[in-house]
């Protein structure tokens, strides 16, 4: 099986030249952070990804979780691997120090994040999972719940879960029908039954804190009726010790395409009684509070995109290197080279490379303006910064997964027929990443989002103002007047035109007929995505140029950077106008059959 190297190269540039490091470490609150700590922290990321996680992406890809009268069993190395994970202080990088967390940047734990998902999606999924659980707790549990659950949770002893949707409800939340019923001293039982729980049910910590979405007997219809509550699977003494076992249950784990080592749960509460559950924040405001995970869980799906897809390249480009097939283009009886020369396997894997770096880029700088949302000392930085993060976090999340179906799937073409071949591995980041598109709300609902609350609801100024620096951007490179980087602003200028006259139509329509703009939302999205990428794409060339121009080493890296961008100028932010035209005019042939001629 392929091994994973984190590409450390990769993200300190981006952290460094692209995403602001600097600039991250001088906010309130980050003061500690340096670089020594910083490149202390990657390289001790990539050694656990690398040696540790890595190599039970495969095997437990094989084995698989298993279920048996309710209990559910990880697979081979998962606890030993686990508990290593937790004893290094990794699920607390990013938490509160008040409740033992290390408290350091969004930027730094952006990429860790993406060793963790790189070197095994299922593994990751279980503290990713905890980390939303934990955010939703620091911002709107109470004072007692902060104190019983969260130092467990930081400190990775305990693990969080998030259970939305129900059988009958799928996405539309409306329809839970989950009860919980006060018992008059501050506490709930709760009734119903929860499906698609990752991490549901597990055998690698003594107790797991399940976040519920549930009503209340008073609650209005529809989503303002839902609350929310901290159902632990055992309770916890006034010592911190475990109680007796909680009324929840796994009555079964499900059976899938893909991350196969991750328990997918249907759990059941209150069979026996009632699950003993406190209220979180206040009344019928639970679907509020469960965005403050889903936001967190979005932008780490996001992530999972990204990571699949740089797994997936380095998969197929070690076998484009030694897969020895056939005599170079035009050398009759030339001897046999490695498929690597063959020019559209050249073309596959710059495919792969330049849209995985231009979601890196993408994701850290998302990752560094959440920073600053936070800590920022001047309010309009913080209000600018955050409207930034709100615009991108669907496009990062939305595009991102897109984007990894497509590359982990070129990475099977790479090799043939053996792609095909579980054996070999390909297939495995195909099928692991086929879920990223449907997690956290499908690509659909990221683009509604994009379209109705960031595009809409603003009329298009912070996407003008985002627009206005890309612009600025394609500016430098034509003034450099080298050809690839004319070549680069040509296609980033279009994209940026291509953008400009979708919003136009989103802004114009919208109001009027929802369906018509909707018909074009996901396209929007794409549209948005790949021309964000071709921005990064454009200042990481542009930054290659002033280095190489300065001199003083890894030439190879900085030409590498330029020569990439071009490529995905050329390969990938061409498509912009084609999107476009999708958005300004697909409307009519996707509404117009009635559903009898479908």
């Amino acid at each position: 099986m392929s091994a994973y190297s984190a590409p450390l190269r990769d993200m300190r540039f981006v952290m460094t030249e692209l995403a602001g490091l600097a600039e991250v470490e001088q906010l309130p609150g980050c003061e500690e952070v340096s670089d020594d700590l910083v490149d202390a922290i990657l390289d001790e990321a990539a050694k656990f990804a690398g040696s540790v996680l890595a190599p039970l992406n495969w095997t437990g890809d094989q084995a698989g979780a298993k279920w048996q009268d309710g209990q559910v069993t990880t697979a081979p190395g998962w606890k030993e691997a686990y508990r290593q994970f937790s004893e290094a202080g990794w699920p607390a990088i990013a938490c509160d120090p008040d409740f033992g967390g290390q408290g350091l940047p969004k930027l730094l734990s952006t990429a860790v994040m993406e060793m963790w998902k790189s070197a095994n999606m299922a593994f990751s999924l279980c503290p990713m999972l905890t980390t939303g659980a934990i955010e939703a707790l620091m911002l709107r549990g109470s004072d007692e719940q902060k104190a019983i659950y969260l130092p467990k949770m930081v400190s990775g002893e305990w693990t969080g879960t998030m259970n939305l949707t129900e059988p009958q409800a799928g996405s539309d939340l409306a329809a839970v029908r989950t009860k919980a019923e006060p018992q008059g001293d501050g506490t709930y039982r709760i009734f119903g039954q929860k499906i698609f729980i990752t991490y549901g049910e597990h055998d690698l910590t003594d107790n797991i804190v399940h976040l519920v979405l549930a009503r209340l007997p008073d609650a209005p219809e529809g989503v303002k009726g839902i609350s929310l509550f901290v159902v632990p699977k055992f309770m916890v003494n006034e010592d911190g010790s475990l109680g007796e076992r909680n009324d929840v249950h796994c009555v079964s784990i499900e059976h899938k395409l893909g991350i196969h080592a991750s328990p997918t749960c249907v759990l059941a509460f209150g069979d026996n009684g009632g699950a003993i559950g406190t209220l979180i924040g206040e009344p019928n405001r639970g679907l509020e509070y469960m965005f403050i995970m889903m936001n967190e869980a979005r932008f780490a799906v996001g992530m999972e995109g990204l990571a699949l897809s740089e797994r997936a390249y380095q998969h197929a480009l070690q076998y484009a290197k030694d897969r020895v097939q056939g005599t170079d283009a035009g050398v009759r009886g030339g001897p046999k080279v490695s498929i690597i020369h063959h020019a559209d396997v050249r073309r596959m894997l710059m495919s792969m490379k330049s849209q995985t770096e231009a979601m890196r880029a993408l994701a850290y700088v998302v990752g560094a303006a959440t920073d600053k949302a936070h800590h920022h000392p001047d309010a309009s930085e913080r209000e600018r910064a955050q409207a930034f993060v709100d615009l991108m976090i669907p496009v990062v999340k939305g595009w991102s997964t897109e984007n990894s179906i497509e590359v982990t799937s070129t990475g099977v073409q790479v090799h043939g027929g053996m792609g095909f071949i579980e054996e070999t591995g390909a297939a495995q980041h195909f099928r692991d990443a086929r879920i990223t598109t449907i997690y956290e709300g499908t690509t659909a609902i990221q683009a509604n989002d994009l379209l109705g609350r960031k595009i809409y609801r603003d009329k298009g100024a912070t996407v003008s103002a985002v627009l206005a620096q890309m612009k600025a951007v394609a500016g430098d490179a034509r003034a450099t007047g080298d050809a690839p980087f004319v070549a680069i602003a040509n296609s980033l200028e279009q994209g940026v035109k291509a953008v400009e006259e979708a919003v136009a139509y989103i802004l114009a329509t919208y109001g009027e007929d929802i369906k018509a703009a909707s018909v074009g939302s996901v396209p929007f999205l794409k549209l948005l995505g790949i021309v964000s990428g071709g921005w990064q794409m454009a200042r990481a060339a542009l930054v290659s140029r002033a280095r190489l121009a300065e001199g003083g080493g890894d030439e190879s890296f900085y030409e590498a950077k330029i020569v990439t961008a071009r490529f995905y100028a050329d390969h990938v932010l061409s498509a912009a106008s084609g999107l476009a035209y999708a958005v300004v005019n697909g409307a009519a042939g996707a509404l117009d059959l009635n559903e009898e001629q479908f």
